[in-house]
């Protein structure tokens, strides 16, 4: 599988552009290197254009159809997913500045990313290329490809917003259904002991997916709340690791746990004691996939689940 790069037609780049370094080797540039001036700009116009769409955004997304709690690979799956229906309304709030959880590298900080087939079928469709090394499983070269390339494209979708650097400190539950999240910049939620009380913030949602991997400062953190409000018995923890094990059974076990609520990712592997699964992808995959149908599902819209 391979990429390719438009480039501009040369007949219509000037000799003395190339000269005095107005293009580059991609193509035409419409300005001069050598001579830049940016147009002007006052700063409070900078901080009123932040402000003003973040703002609006927080207003718009304040009810939502289904939030996302953490942007790793099971929860851009997600992402992904759901919002092929152009009419479903996303959310995903990351607690960290970069989403993409630990999908910026494969293996003990190695680039190469492994995906198990039938997970390159998803790969495919996204647009990331891939080494199909045998009929077992594919390599993407670098782990931040797949992340780059998900992210970049979910971004532009209409119906998809993402709030970086916030944190769901707590589930709005209501007669016993989940109903959204209570959210916070991470850096306050961080310092909850140390500074006086500091509120949150809410987003209202039919339905919440969350995906914030397995145990860990935040980590798990969807599942350790519905046991401490009495709404699951028991979050027993991974046990260890096992791959072709792991992906199998996190996959099969995506699922709404509560009314409102699935699972997906590794927070699976914490809740059902699924053997953990290193440095494979597959099933962050597939598994976000299939909890964007659970979601749809408890949404009642068209879904690829057996009824």
């Amino acid at each position: 599988m391979t990429t390719s790069i438009g480039t501009s037609n040369a007949s219509a780049v000037s000799a003395s552009a190339v000269q005095h370094g107005a293009i580059n080797l991609v193509g035409g540039l419409q300005y001069d290197l050598n001579n830049l001036h940016f147009n002007p700009i006052k700063e409070a116009d900078v901080s009123r254009e932040m402000t003003r769409r973040y703002m609006t955004d927080m207003i718009d997304h304040a009810e939502t159809d289904v939030v996302i709690i953490g942007a790793g690979s099971a929860g851009l799956s997600c992402a992904w997913e759901l919002s092929k229906n152009p009419n479903v309304k996303v959310t995903v709030i990351e607690q960290s500045v970069s989403p993409g959880g630990g999908a910026w590298l494969g293996g003990q900080l190695f680039s190469a990313m492994i995906v198990r087939k039938p997970g390159h079928h998803f790969l495919a469709e996204v647009g990331v290329p891939f080494d199909d090394c045998n009929e077992n499983y594919v390599v993407v070269k670098h782990a931040a490809l797949f992340t780059s390339t998900i992210l970049s494209k979910l971004l532009m979708r209409p119906n998809v917003k993402l709030f970086n650097a916030l944190a769901a400190e707590d589930l709005i539950v209501k007669n016993g259904r989940v109903a959204g999240v209570v959210t916070n910049w991470t850096l306050v939620t961080l310092h909850h002991d140390t500074q006086s009380c500091m509120d949150p913030n809410v987003i209202e949602a039919k339905v919440v997916v969350s995906s914030t991997g397995h145990d860990g400062p935040m980590g798990a953190s969807g599942v350790k709340r519905l046991q401490k409000i009495g709404l699951i018995k028991n979050v027993p923890g991974m046990i260890a690791l096992d791959m072709n094990a792991a992906e199998d059974g996190i996959v099969s076990n995506t699922r709404e746990v509560v009314p409102g609520m699935v699972i997906t990712g590794m927070e699976v592997a914490e809740l059902d004691g699924c053997p953990r699964m290193g440095p494979t992808f597959g099933a962050m995959m597939l598994s976000g996939q299939k909890a964007a149908h659970c979601a749809l599902k408890s949404l009642g819209l068209a879904n690829a689940l057996k009824a």
